[in-house]
């Protein structure tokens, strides 16, 4: 007890603006019913367990899973800011349920719908998060690398935190020794719903992530994962997305999805599987950028969320995802694409279709379809797969397009699997994987599919990812706002063409590894125009997301 008073004096001493310890109410710059406001962008929507589908042993290791889900939970909270936990508490205190709600979908006091403006306090978020020194700047790191090129692979692992060290400089820290107690306990429950399970694939999979989360090598854990079959728990956990780290996008941060998976309707997406090499030679880039030795398993996993924890839960939801992102397995096996189906849907009917209904045009509104919007989502994450991974610079340097992009590459990757999916589309409606009516439906819920994703704030990488493809697609002439109405359509004379041109510009600033140019190019297209603004502003009643609300998180036995 004495030290955590002492624990919670200390920070409130070292950062009192952010905690408020001055006088009473001093700091804390909490308005109460404009967290109220903040509240309403995001549309609860109730996540049930289907306990039907699942026998005794399954039940018990869906609540192991999920509590070593909840640990993701407070890994990232600290991954976020170091002073989460304690700040976590004194909300707690303050008897404020609506605070405290809208923290925890924050995880931290940063609002990420408001440009990570804070609402409790006025620290400002750093760039790094926890993952480096909050004095730490880009040349500092880089001068550290090139002192000594023998750590450079340590320093720019997904895996490390840099932290000081004795001497004032840099080192860097293995997860595996930085988190340790928490990716024990981890480790512990995913061992444990291991035992209880009696499909062979995931419990190796869970045994080799839980030596992971110790030895920090998440390779084989990785390979495991892609291995799984046949299976009804799905399990995706670990320190996979770069998105918080917004100095190099080199720090994973750690998240969860446990879910419960829908065989037949994975079934039926498998046939994808036959098309990924041939989209790969359907790529409008030369034959020499082209990736055509990757992996080709891709399997396909069609689920329903039970719970989600960490990154993937933090202010906008997972729609859908594409893992790993270790370029080794995926040469090795290809990436798995997992469709987040209650996820998907709620989004549909809560957020989508009442944007459509305020944007687009009346003569195309039929046009936006849930089986466009699903579709669409399945094609992303395959483009995710696509292009360029690894690449040779000019010089003989063998290296990876995420390392070459630096803080770029999640906007580029996000844009590229945004617009190849969009190119992907048409490519398989064309060789009748698809009915040919989802040619127009695919065309205009893009567009309105854009005014939901922008509303996340372009400085986000999916926000700035949709700003480049709207952007591009206005100056071709592919999209057209009536001046009289305010309303948008698509030509659709003239948006295939921009998908394909688009597309390929995104593929080539990969392929070369041109950090300056995707630099130029994010600032050219990115931005956010009157018009768009204008258009938003027609959308204030419209939920921005979902908040879900687990019913594992009430049921479940500790």
């Amino acid at each position: 007890m004495i030290r955590k008073v002492c624990a919670a004096f200390m920070i409130c001493f070292l950062l009192p603006g952010l905690f408020g310890c001055g006088g009473e109410g001093e700091g804390e710059n909490v308005n109460s019913s404009g967290i109220r406001e903040r509240l309403k962008k995001y549309a609860p929507f109730e996540i049930t367990v289907p306990w039907n589908l699942l026998d005794e042993n399954r039940k018990e290791a869906l609540e192991k899973l999920y509590l070593a889900a909840t640990v993701m939970d407070e890994l990232f909270l600290v991954q976020v800011y170091d002073g989460n936990p304690v700040l976590r508490d004194r909300i707690a205190g303050m008897n404020d349920p609506d605070l405290e709600r809208y923290f925890r979908i924050n995880f931290g006091p940063w609002d990420r719908l408001g440009k990570d403006e804070p609402f409790f306090g006025d620290e400002q978020k750093t760039d790094g998060a926890n993952f480096y020194p909050a004095d730490m700047t880009r040349e500092e790191f880089e001068r550290s690398v090139a002192a000594s090129p023998g750590e450079k692979e340590s320093f720019e692992s997904n895996f490390t935190v840099i932290r000081r060290s004795a001497d004032g400089g840099l080192e860097a820290v293995p997860y595996s020794r930085e988190y340790r107690s928490k990716l024990i306990a981890a480790a512990g429950y995913l061992n444990e719903a291991a035992g209880l399970l009696e499909n062979v694939s995931l419990a190796r999979f869970l045994r080799s992530r839980a030596e992971a989360f110790l030895s920090n090598d998440y390779y084989e854990s990785d390979m495991a994962w892609m291995d799984v079959k046949d299976n009804i728990l799905d399990v995706t956990i670990g320190p996979y997305e770069v998105y918080e780290d917004n100095i190099f996008n080199y720090k994973a941060a750690f998240e969860a999805f446990i879910c419960v998976r829908d065989p037949e309707e994975s079934r039926r997406l498998e046939g994808l599987k036959g098309y990924l090499l041939k989209m790969e030679k359907n790529l409008p880039i030369d034959d020499g950028y082209k990736n055509l030795n990757r992996g080709t398993e891709s399997p396909i996993s069609v689920v329903d969320v039970v719970f989600t924890a960490g990154d993937t839960k933090a202010g906008v939801q997972t729609l859908a995802f594409n893992l790993p992102n270790d370029e080794r397995v995926r040469e090795a096996k290809g990436s798995k694409k997992v469709m987040l189906r209650n996820i998907i849907e709620a989004k549909f009917e809560k957020v989508l279709r009442p944007i459509a209904g305020n944007i687009i045009a009346k003569e195309q509104l039929s046009l936006v379809t849930f089986d466009a919007y699903y579709n669409h989502i399945l094609l992303h994450e395959f483009t995710h797969g696509l292009g360029p991974g690894r690449i040779t610079l000019p010089d003989g340097t063998e290296t990876t397009v995420n390392k070459m992009l630096r803080e770029t590459y999640s906007a580029i990757e996000e844009a590229k699997a945004d617009v190849g999916g969009q190119y992907n589309f048409y490519y398989l409606i064309d060789e009748g994987f698809f009915p040919r009516g989802l040619r127009e439906q695919t065309a205009v819920t893009f567009l309105a599919g854009f005014f939901r994703s922008v509303r996340f704030g372009v400085e986000s990488a999916h926000g700035r990812a949709n700003m480049i493809a709207f952007n591009y697609f206005k100056e071709k002439g592919a999209y057209v706002q009536d001046p009289g109405t305010g309303m948008w359509s698509v030509d659709l004379e003239k948006t295939r063409g921009a998908v394909r041109d688009l597309f390929r510009e995104l593929l080539m600033l990969q392929a070369h590894g041109d950090y300056e140019g995707c630099k130029s190019f994010i600032e050219r297209y990115g931005g956010m125009g009157e018009d768009v603004k204008q258009s938003l502003a027609r959308l204030d009643d419209v939920p921005v997301d979902i908040e879900p609300v687990f019913e594992i998180e009430r049921t479940a036995r500790r």
